[in-house]
């Protein structure tokens, strides 16, 4: 089961390893993009547990949908409505509290549901979508094989962070790193490192 402390514990750990990794995160981001993947992401995420800090949620879904809302409003760039729509729907999504597996599973496939529609991305596009539906996958798979919520959660991290290698080699169909064209081949996609990172994070906390 995954309760209320688990959730909050989930986006300081995103936190902290998103703080670990900006600088990679924002080089990845150069090369294809912006170049502020990196710092968008560890100011919205430290203002994310700042928040859950100065007004403790009473829910799983409180903390999704706080979280989703804050870097929606905070953070530049794609990646807050994205992230904060992953959140926000799976906020929505969980009315259990405790959430089993299961439920978080369904939550999540919705959530990056969510960010496909808004996107307008699928695998294979070089997103942040070719880390968090392999992740998916694993969670779905894994509530159906009936493991428990560790080893699923790792499965989950471990797809998703194969995804996110599988990028490199892709050429981009999706914001701005698809106007480089070829030229995006042989850079792994900051938003699918990222997500891959977010997934690290709940399997860490829920060691």
């Amino acid at each position: 089961m995954m309760d209320t402390d688990l959730f909050v514990a989930w986006f300081e750990e995103s936190a902290r390893l998103i703080r670990r990794e900006r600088d990679r995160l924002t080089r990845l981001d150069a090369a294809i993009g912006d170049a502020d993947h990196g710092t968008n992401l560890d100011r919205g995420f430290s203002e994310v547990c700042k928040a859950l800090a100065d007004d403790p949620p009473g829910s799983p879904s409180e903390v999704l949908t706080t979280a989703g809302s804050i870097l929606i409003r905070r953070v530049g760039g794609a990646a807050g409505p994205l992230y904060g729509s992953l959140f926000r729907q799976m906020g929505r999504a969980l009315r259990e509290s405790p959430v089993t597996l299961a439920g978080f599973a369904a939550a999540f496939e919705d959530g990056v549901v969510a960010i496909e529609r808004l996107g307008k991305a699928t695998p294979g596009d070089k997103t942040m979508v070719d880390a968090l539906t392999p992740a998916s996958r694993a969670l779905a798979l894994a509530v159906r094989d009936g493991v428990g919520v560790h080893e699923a959660l790792v499965k989950a991290a471990d797809a998703a962070l194969e995804g996110a290698k599988a990028t490199i080699p892709m050429q981009a169909k999706k914001g701005r790193a698809s106007y480089l064209g070829e030229r995006s081949i042989g850079h792994e996609d900051p938003g699918a490192a990222s997500a891959a990172l977010l997934l690290e994070a709940l399997a860490s906390v829920a060691g």
